[in-house]
């Protein structure tokens, strides 16, 4: 696309193997603003193309659209966008080593020579440790 070329939603949509409903509702949502027509109909500049590409990264990066929408809003601030990313960043790690630990028990069942995985002495060792971590019974908060 030349850099002064405007684009329909749906070229725009088209371009990143999107629905055009998602790039109206980013613009319902304020992540998007493309100029309108006389006749109401949006058009598609660079801007917004760069704008989609960026959205995207995010989205892949596992940010929600109003942490995007924050980061955005605040691209002058360092501070700000540095504690969302620091956020972000913390929330990840956490399921990240949630998702090691259920790997690292898929792994055991797979090479555990007990017959019935409620055997294993392993998976005993998890199955009690869930328990005394849960605290009394009727201590639910």
């Amino acid at each position: 696309m030349k850099s002064t070329e405007e684009m329909a939603i749906g070229a725009l949509a088209d371009r990143f193997g999107l629905a055009t409903h998602v790039l109206r509702h980013w613009e319902d949502v304020g992540l998007l603003t493309p100029r309108r027509q006389a006749n109401g109909r949006r058009r598609y500049g660079p801007a917004d193309e760069t704008r989609v590409a960026m959205i995207l990264l995010a989205k892949e990066a596992g940010l929600g659209l109003d942490q995007i929408l924050r980061l955005f809003a605040a691209t002058a601030d360092l501070p700000t966008r540095r504690a969302l990313y620091r956020e972000h960043h913390d929330r990840l790690a956490e399921r990240i080593a949630a998702l090691q630990a259920s790997l690292s028990v898929l792994e055991h069942a797979m090479e555990c020579e007990a017959e019935d995985i409620t055997e294993c002495p392993h998976f005993k060792a998890k199955v009690a440790a869930r328990i005394s971590d849960s605290g009394p019974p009727g201590d639910a908060g």
